[in-house]
């Protein structure tokens, strides 16, 4: 038992964290020793978990959309139950964003803690800067920015343009090859392929963890723990509304089902998901509840639920979202509407294709962050808390799914 929990990453990423912030507080550090080696070396771990991270973005955001998009199977599909699906999928996640964003928006501001003139921000692939306020800026820098070539995109980091290509490679392949055609196996298996690499590198998280809490602390004092339990609170809480009562209600309103039905039934499921913080590996328990306890047509189930698992991430897009504004906001950027708008386009984007596994968001969060410029070592921040958090959205996101084959099955039927 001790074993297992000294090799858990949540386990490790708590002690580096506690551990980083222990040794900045308790030793007597002079001001000079930002400039010794040992704090070299401690930066050094941190930009090289961040040049590992920044080197697969493009790579993440590029298959997971194409996984998305092509497990869809079929142009028919897509038109018929896919569109259906993908529609009430899209509506809830839209909502889901919303809550987030106004919520945090209208509670006072986070504090600043970071000095933004000590820290790296890579201003090439910000897709929005603070002066493109206006509608028509923001338009044309959207596309300015989507209209790239695509390899071009890929080694500048462009990651709008990515998202673009990505969904128009995904609706052409569909629409050009069969259903069981290789290329959609070559793109699964590569997509296995880079979350498994992503997986080897959060390993590494502890590490860059514990060198960034450790410079967090020395150059801001011990209030980010404060902050990050009110970021925690605030996740949970905004989670527990949209899970309990909007995704309830949207069921009660469309099918008619009883509150006390509809949780009765999805209580098996959003229990795995919540041990297991996988939306796939609870799916064939999904499955057996949606045909045995809310009487889903095994045709519906089949198509919404295994997409649902890929493409439906309200908890996630949720978390996204306010973790954008509570970062953004720590270090001082200010966003303005375009940054605002950014945050909602992409927590909606990488929502779509997140990796069905523990801490899968993280991959998602690299591409709302770079979108409006929030340094990407801010990610380690979001991973002392992130394993927790991590288990209450990935039940609400299986919550979403289920949700979504009654409503489309009650579509299907009339």
């Amino acid at each position: 038992m001790h074993r297992r929990l000294l090799k858990s990453l949540p386990f490790q990423l708590l002690i580096a964290g506690l551990l980083a912030w222990a040794l900045a507080t308790l030793l007597p550090l002079s001001s000079e020793f930002e400039t010794s080696t040992t704090f070299k070396l401690l930066m050094l771990l941190k930009t090289t978990y961040i040049g590992l991270l920044k080197m697969l973005v493009g790579a993440v955001v590029l298959f997971s959309l194409l996984r998305g998009i092509t497990s869809i199977g079929s142009t028919i599909r897509l038109k018929e139950l896919g569109l259906k699906t993908v529609s009430f999928y899209a509506f809830t996640s839209t909502l889901a964003i919303a809550l987030a964003l106004g919520v945090s928006l209208s509670l006072p501001k986070w504090p600043q803690l970071v000095d933004t003139s000590k820290v790296h921000v890579d201003s090439h692939v910000q897709l929005i800067d603070q002066t493109s306020a206006s509608g028509g800026a923001i338009v044309e820098k959207l596309f300015n920015m989507a209209l790239v070539n695509p390899f071009q995109a890929m080694a500048t980091t462009n990651l709008l343009a990515i998202v673009v290509f990505a969904l128009l490679l995904g609706i052409a392949l569909l629409a050009s090859l069969p259903e069981k055609h290789p290329v959609f196996e070559v793109i699964d298996g590569l997509n296995t392929a880079v979350n498994r690499v992503v997986s080897w590198i959060i390993k590494l998280a502890p590490l860059a963890v514990f060198a960034i809490v450790f410079q967090f602390t020395l150059q801001s004092g011990n209030a980010i723990f404060g902050e990050l339990a009110r970021f925690a609170l605030l996740v949970f809480t905004l989670t527990f509304i949209h899970g309990g009562f909007v995704l309830p209600i949207i069921a009660k309103v469309v099918t008619g089902i009883k509150f006390k039905d509809l949780f009765r039934a999805l209580s098996a499921p959003m229990a795995m998901a919540f041990a297991t913080s996988s939306s796939s590996a609870t799916l064939p328990l999904s499955m057996q509840t949606a045909e045995e306890e809310l009487n889903i047509s095994q045709s519906t189930s089949s198509m919404v639920l295994p997409l649902g698992s890929i493409m439906n991430m309200d908890g996630t897009a949720l978390f996204e979202g306010v973790a954008a504004i509570f970062l953004a906001q720590l270090y001082g950027i200010d966003l303005g509407t375009g940054g605002l708008i950014m945050i909602f386009i992409m927590a909606m984007v990488s929502s779509v294709g997140a990796p069905g596994m523990p801490s899968g968001s993280m991959s998602g969060m690299q591409l709302v962050m770079l979108a409006v410029g929030i340094p990407l070592e801010a990610i380690a921040i979001l991973l002392v808390i992130e394993r927790p958090l991590d288990t209450f959205r990935t039940a609400v996101n299986v919550e979403g799914d289920l949700i979504a084959a009654l409503v489309v099955d009650k579509w299907q039927n009339k």
